[in-house]
């Protein structure tokens, strides 16, 4: 086999790469997610504005104080703390920025997987301190 040349005339030219970051790309309606990688749709199911990954709920801190509105200008990555429950019964994550320290909450999604949200759930009874506590409280 005959070797080439390396030679700048005979090469062709690089390709232009808007298809990952551009208007319409592949990634104009996902992310991907700071915790996984995975690429995550902005489409989900009961709510408005998919702001954490599904699978590892992690999330970067992109709002300001209205959801959706992308104001903050930390955009440090939120680690998922705990869950809580609105009076209607609905869940809350509740997220503390790594850069900033600062709390939000956000609705889960339809599509959120069961187990992280479970382990969120179940992770202060896990801690022994934290249950006598609790239970001290009693």
């Amino acid at each position: 086999m005959p070797r080439r040349r390396n030679s700048t005339a005979h090469r062709r030219a690089q390709r232009h790469k808007d298809v990952l970051h551009g208007q319409g790309g592949h990634r104009a309606r996902d992310f991907r997610c700071v915790g996984c990688r995975l690429d995550v749709p902005l489409d989900a199911p009961g709510t408005a504005h998919r702001n954490h990954c599904p699978n590892c709920l992690a999330s970067l801190h992109v709002d300001g104080r209205v959801p959706g509105d992308r104001a903050a200008d930390c955009r440090g990555r939120m680690e998922p703390l705990g869950v809580s429950v609105r009076a209607d019964g609905e869940w809350m994550i509740v997220h503390q920025c790594l850069s900033c320290d600062e709390l939000s909450t956000n609705r889960i999604a339809g599509d959120d997987n069961p187990l992280p949200l479970l382990r969120l759930v179940l992770g202060p009874l896990r801690d022994a301190a934290f249950a006598h506590r609790v239970l001290l409280a009693l």
